[in-house]
């Protein structure tokens, strides 16, 4: 009997994690039987060599050409066999031995046409970005209220649907955002799935990261905040700041860093919408 399950995790210098990662999928109970695809994009560090220290894993070299994530989940995907495709990045370190019970049940009991999971902050992780990660995900009442939200670090879905409604070859960020808005889907979060990860970003790897993500939104959405709308998005998140901080003394050192890494994210995000409009007039 082949398995139910596909476990798909990309990599890319992810040796400080992939190994907990791939242990921890391995644990797993309670599941029906599920193989787990590896495809790494030419680390330089150990993340091969930790990969090859796990032998059930299938190793799917990476397809030609650049980068694009779309590109290699299409690719993953139509290599995979399970019933059932879990996405689930190298270095998002999922937590007990019920992360993939949780993340599945909701398809295999017919409620959702995709789910997506929990993500907890690193123990090492910025008190802004703990901030950051209980308001994307934590009881999901917050994300709920946005314009529109799901992530793939840990995610599921049917492969059938991925077949007949593959990833977005062309854009470079938020490829899982594009793919879940294309059309009307029951999509659901899992809370008790949950997995460790954050990241503690630079400022220009904010900046790198939102105007990408505001070009890709402005190319999913067809329309883009005003900048004076991001700049008040970032003033009200510069004040939510502060009133974390105030309940968590131990980060208050963080608090003057607030307002260049909120404006950094709000004015890169409506640079990379209007970009993108610009290119769209020219072409």
């Amino acid at each position: 009997m082949g398995p139910r399950i596909s476990i798909l995790v990309r990599s890319r210098n992810d040796g400080a994690f992939i190994g907990g990662t791939l242990r921890a999928i391995f644990a797993q109970e309670g599941v029906p039987p599920f193989e787990v695809v590896s495809c790494d994009d030419a680390s330089t560090d150990r993340t091969p060599e930790i990969i090859a220290g796990f032998p059930r894993v299938v190793r799917l070299p990476r397809p030609e050409g650049a980068y694009l994530p779309g590109r290699v989940l299409n690719h993953m995907v139509r290599h995979s066999r399970g019933e059932i495709v879990v996405f689930n990045n190298a270095d998002a370190v999922p937590q007990g031995n019920h992360w993939l019970r949780e993340l599945i049940s909701p398809l295999l009991e017919g409620r959702a046409d995709a789910v997506y999971g929990n993500q907890l902050p690193r123990p090492g992780a910025d008190y802004l970005v703990r901030k950051d990660n209980w308001r994307a995900f934590g009881d999901g009442g917050v994300a709920a209220k946005w314009r529109f939200f799901f992530s793939l670090a840990t995610a599921a879905a049917r492969r059938s649907d991925l077949l007949l409604h593959p990833f977005d070859e062309t854009l470079r960020y938020s490829e899982d955002v594009e793919w879940a808005h294309r059309r009307q889907l029951r999509i659901v979060y899992a809370a008790a799935a949950r997995v460790e990860h954050s990241h503690n970003y630079t400022l220009a790897e904010l900046k790198r990261r939102f105007y990408g993500e505001g070009y890709a939104d402005a190319a999913i959405f067809g329309s883009r905040p005003a900048l004076w709308r991001e700049l008040a998005s970032a003033g009200m998140e510069i004040l939510r700041d502060a009133g974390f901080l105030l309940t968590h003394p131990a980060g208050m050192a963080e608090l003057p860093r607030s307002p260049a890494r909120r404006m950094v994210q709000r004015y890169y995000h409506w640079k990379g919408g209007w970009d993108h409009d610009r290119a769209k007039r020219n072409s």
